[in-house]
């Protein structure tokens, strides 16, 4: 491990901290793009838009974090696998809601899911670096985004059980 702006990296190589700063960057993207999609009136522009985003970037995150895995092999391997989950729920959601109309659970679930491994994934690996969440026991990383994502997904699918969205023109 590094130090780079106080945090510890696994590499300070280029290609390592180039993929780190794409990684970074679609992470960010699909941390906003997920929270507009998400309250953001189902069936709009802007929540197709900002669903499309949110889609691509957990794909650009999940490939970034495999290749950089290969700087802390086997020890990365757990996020990879957070990372899989995340990108294969998206897919998931994503190709639900394109294929099926109603249908509004099955999509939300997965987006949801999506949602909750990207943040595990995010804790697992800076958890202990960060000022508040440092205090915490390792294993609250692991358990703590499904702790408060469950029931947010839950009441979503709920909310939007009834729901029929208006259909929209696909390019």
């Amino acid at each position: 491990m590094a130090p780079l702006l106080g945090l510890d990296v696994a590499s300070l190589s280029l290609a390592f901290l180039v993929l780190l700063g794409i990684h970074v960057t679609t992470a960010l993207v699909a941390i906003v793009t997920g929270l507009i999609a998400m309250f953001s009136r189902k069936g709009s522009g802007r929540h197709i838009v900002a669903g499309r985003f949110y889609f691509g970037a957990i794909l650009v995150v999940f490939t970034t974090a495999c290749a950089m895995s290969a700087f802390r092999w086997p020890t990365d391997a757990p996020l990879v696998a957070a990372g899989a989950v995340a990108a294969a729920a998206a897919t998931y959601g994503f190709a639900y809601r394109r294929l099926h109309r109603p249908g509004d659970a099955p999509h939300i679930i997965a987006m949801g899911i999506s949602y909750v491994a990207m943040l595990t994934a995010f804790y697992v690996d800076n958890g202990p670096q960060l000022p508040v969440w440092r205090l915490l026991p390792t294993w609250s990383f692991w358990f703590l985004p499904a702790i408060v994502g469950t029931p947010l997904i839950v009441r979503a699918v709920l909310k939007h059980r009834n729901h029929r969205s208006p259909v929209t023109t696909r390019g």
